[in-house]
């Protein structure tokens, strides 16, 4: 009975494995701010830049927004509207070089990822040729995170000039819920360290397929894994009480003499 019941449990899971499933959509807004012009905008630039106080050219963060809607009708049409469970996420980011001295080059490092819970900032048209005030700054940042902003961990960016990479983030349960809800999603990303500079190509670039990608897997509800679980565990639950009742000991009467 217990090969039976580990065969059943076997199945159950290999069969929500392959009904996993991927969805991907790309940056709807990004932008990235610099303290040393703390009153401008460059949320049209072609890239965006990441790093640390410590460097010479001062502290950058980037902001990236998604629109989930997409991604829920998606997973909604194939296990079900509501009938199932985001179990991981990650970023796919091209990297670029630096296009001045006004950056620093890139060099490996941590990068930190935040989930914000303020979707409202203003991605802006500035340029690091043209900044402008339209959207968000460096001054204005700090009006948009929350203590209700959650850690997604840590991306490590491996250096170099080119190339895409997919870095995982780890899932926040504000996230999960713009997923489950088809809303939008707004994430931070920040030094991890003080050597670490990150730049990757923004949503402006000219290639499409190089703009930043949001990558989601799903399962579906486990409802029907719990389900067969606990036919299983009845199973050998069953199984036990029958091998109980047959092993247990019989009680003689005792022989009363004449």
């Amino acid at each position: 009975m217990r090969l039976v019941v580990l065969s059943i449990l076997i199945v159950a899971s290999a069969a929500l494995r392959a009904d996993a499933a991927t969805q991907s959509v790309t940056a709807v807004a990004d932008a990235f701010v610099r303290a040393v012009a703390p009153d401008s905008n460059f949320g049209g630039a072609g890239a965006v830049v990441i790093a640390p106080p410590a460097l010479s050219n001062g502290e950058h963060q980037g902001l990236l927004r998604f629109d989930l809607a997409p991604v829920k009708a998606a997973f909604d049409a194939q296990f079900g509207a509501g009938n199932w469970n985001v179990t991981s996420a990650s970023l796919r980011l091209t990297t670029t070089p630096a296009s001045s001295g006004n950056f620093n080059a890139n060099a490996a490092g941590p990068i930190q990822v935040s989930w914000m819970q303020n979707d409202s900032w203003v991605e802006g048209t500035g340029t690091p040729g043209a900044p402008t005030t339209d959207g968000i700054t460096f001054n204005t940042l700090p009006l948009f995170l929350s203590p209700g902003d959650q850690p997604m961990g840590t991306i490590n960016f491996p250096g170099g000039n080119s190339g895409a990479n997919t870095y995982a983030i780890a899932l926040a349960s504000g996230f999960s819920s713009d997923v489950l809800s088809g809303g939008l999603a707004s994430l931070r990303l920040f030094a991890g360290n003080d050597t670490v500079s990150f730049l990757f190509n923004s949503r402006n670039f000219g290639t499409a397929a190089n703009r930043p990608v949001l990558l989601v897997d799903a399962i579906p509800e486990p409802a029907a894994g719990c389900v067969v679980g606990v036919l299983a565990l009845g199973l050998l639950r069953r199984d036990r009480g029958k091998r109980t009742r047959t092993c247990a000991p019989v009680r003689h009467q005792p022989i009363m003499a004449p």
